[in-house]
């Protein structure tokens, strides 16, 4: 019975899961959500030996601290979870105080900008506020000489899950300066750069 009651207790002291598409209004709102590969720092105030420096954000969305074993951190913010932190650090620490710092971020894939076919290096790239067509060009070092630059099509996912094909001709973007091609960017867009035909 002590032994019920006193996981019934853990429970209630720990945050429930964040749920799913909250990170979304707080991306809205201006405020960076981690994702896994990102690299925090976790600074727990007064306390070096809980301190970690460079904590990578896992496959699975979780960290490890010293005293916190496996704890989401995909999905929250760095407010967010260094209270789920403090929560977890109450059992060992008095009033623990801790910051969360982004060191280096991809974040969640849902913010992530895609650029796939002939591109230079094509990746994933994180989304920054006000990114443009021609900020992801850059960020993927051009197109290859055999990029059918004017081919180019931004797919992005609408409500409801319907996908918008977006026509854009890049080699008039970065040849030409046509800057009416250089298209403001949103969370989640796929930049598809084809392979010309000779």
């Amino acid at each position: 019975m002590l032994v019920s009651a006193a996981v019934l207790a853990g429970c209630a002291a720990t945050p429930p899961p964040r749920p799913s598409g909250a990170h979304k209004a707080a991306a809205e709102a201006g405020e960076y959500v981690i994702g896994s590969g990102d690299v925090l720092s976790v600074f727990v105030y007064q306390s070096p030996e809980l301190s970690e420096g460079g904590v990578a954000v896992r496959p699975d969305g979780r960290i490890s601290i010293p005293l916190v074993q496996d704890i989401r951190a995909a999905g929250f913010t760095a407010p967010e979870l260094a209270k789920r932190i403090e929560v977890r650090l109450k059992k060992y620490v008095k009033d623990p105080n801790v910051t969360v710092i982004v060191r280096s971020f991809v974040g969640p894939f849902d913010r992530q900008i895609r650029v796939i076919g002939q591109a230079a290096e094509p990746e994933a790239i994180p989304y920054r506020d006000g990114m443009s067509l021609l900020d992801v060009v850059i960020a993927t070092h051009g197109l290859t000489k055999f990029a059918a630059g004017n081919s180019a099509f931004v797919i992005r996912r609408l409500p409801g899950g319907k996908e918008e094909k977006i026509h854009v001709r890049l080699n008039s973007l970065l040849n030409d300066g046509d800057m009416s091609q250089n298209i403001s960017m949103r969370p989640g867009d796929t930049l598809v750069i084809p392979e010309t035909w000779f």
